[in-house]
């Protein structure tokens, strides 16, 4: 018996073969290709390009060159885009690692490069299996919260992004061809009889006794995904929470009441004290071309008041359902210091630490007649934990951009 993973014979799984293979890496081309167009979606939604404090990739050059103005409509747009891309990727876990574990055989074939395409295809390979390992723990700690990166997850997350999705076209280019005439050959069958062409590689010249069935494997991968799937889907709606049972914000509901929903930081977390944001000694500084004003909640309520139907969505995938928000129009206090056309708008929080204590808002996100300073959720004041005295809310925007604990305005072209 071969004692090492370098001699073929080592690898006697019988599941291991171009079937196999080539029907995971077709699921993962069109699931890993969503998650990256998702994934760009979001960063373009964080409108890195209006403000440096946006920017968590000031370095990224030519790899920003399709961001856009992030729109506020539909009001659950980025709800939906970026459940779609942590749902997925967590669903897709166990077939990547399936995958990894189909073609492991190839990363021990000897000799190491046979020629030069040889070796660009091994090096791909091994940016392929390293950056897709990369990409899918970081997304899974981040969701987790777990915040255990030796860097931003904003910086690291992205230029992986593009490292692995860059191999991943090159090596989708070489073997989708591939991996569709394995499919057609077999046309249903478990895989009784190779085709030609990689079987030399993937399936073992002294394979052990069949345990269970290519097909059967394939319902235990789709099992393990459905799984997951069910366990983690639910934190973005409000009737299913108790099921994401694998995920922040999932499980029971917080309690009851107009402020009994998701948040990710606390006043407490974040250093927010009550004796700064008593109604003695609060003041929102709203400045723009007109000159400076300060406001008390007192007078804020003052001035005229509306309302909107917005949910919060996070880059960590969970939502809330849309809550009933109530404040004066961002627009309107813009018009308050000398803008009667809406402008950019940076927004400051009393909030001393923390990546998103300073965000930019764009133009259009401050038009909006939904965009509003809420003082209100839900029919109450807002709590301290969802940003009393005042916060800011933006249809379709990241959760981060609805700046909470909200102390300045800064109206003009960013």
């Amino acid at each position: 018996m071969p004692r090492t993973p370098f001699s073929p014979a080592f690898w006697r799984s019988p599941l291991r073969g171009p079937w196999f293979t080539s029907l995971l890496g077709l699921v993962l081309l069109g699931g890993i290709t969503v998650l990256f167009v998702t994934g760009l979606l979001s960063y373009a939604a964080y409108n890195p390009d209006l403000s440096s404090v946006n920017d968590k990739t000031p370095g990224k050059g030519l790899l920003g060159f399709y961001l856009f103005a992030w729109p506020t409509d539909p009001h659950w747009l980025y709800r939906l885009t970026q459940g779609v891309h942590v749902t997925l990727g967590i669903a897709l876990i166990p077939v990547l690692l399936a995958k990894l574990w189909s073609v492991v055989p190839k990363l021990f074939t000897l000799p190491p490069a046979r020629s030069l395409a040889h070796a660009l295809e091994r090096l791909s390979l091994l940016l392929l299996v390293g950056g897709g390992l990369f990409e899918f723990v970081t997304g899974v700690l981040n969701v987790q919260l777990d915040y255990v990166f030796p860097g931003s997850f904003y910086t690291l997350h992205f230029y992986g992004a593009w490292v692995f999705f860059a191999a991943f076209v090159a090596h989708a280019v070489l073997k989708t061809p591939v991996a569709l005439r394995n499919l057609r050959v077999l046309r249903g069958r478990s895989g009784a009889h190779e085709p030609p062409g990689d079987s030399d590689e993937l399936t073992s010249p002294n394979p052990g006794p069949t345990t269970v069935s290519r097909r059967g494997a394939v319902g235990l991968v789709g099992g393990g995904s459905l799984l997951l799937f069910g366990t983690t889907v639910g934190r973005s709606f409000d009737g299913l929470r108790w099921s994401a049972v694998l995920a922040p914000h999932g499980g029971a509901e917080p309690g009851s009441g107009p402020g009994a929903f998701q948040i990710n930081k606390t006043a407490a977390y974040a250093g927010i004290r009550a004796a700064d944001t008593s109604e003695e000694a609060w003041r929102l500084v709203v400045t723009g071309r007109g000159g400076t004003v300060r406001l008390s909640r007192a007078e804020l309520l003052r001035l005229p008041l509306n309302s909107a139907a917005l949910p919060i969505a996070c880059v960590e995938g969970w939502a809330t359902s849309d809550q009933r928000w109530r404040g004066v129009r961002l627009r309107d206090l813009a018009a308050l210091v000398g803008h009667d056309e809406p402008t950019d708008v940076f927004v400051e929080s009393l909030q001393m630490h923390g990546s998103f204590r300073r965000a930019a808002l764009r133009a259009n996100q401050v038009a909006d007649p939904r965009s509003l300073l809420a003082l209100f959720v839900n029919g109450a004041e807002l709590t301290p934990d969802h940003g009393h005295p005042a916060r800011i809310i933006v249809p379709a925007a990241p959760g981060v951009l609805n700046t909470k604990w909200v102390a300045r305005l800064t109206f003009g072209d960013l």
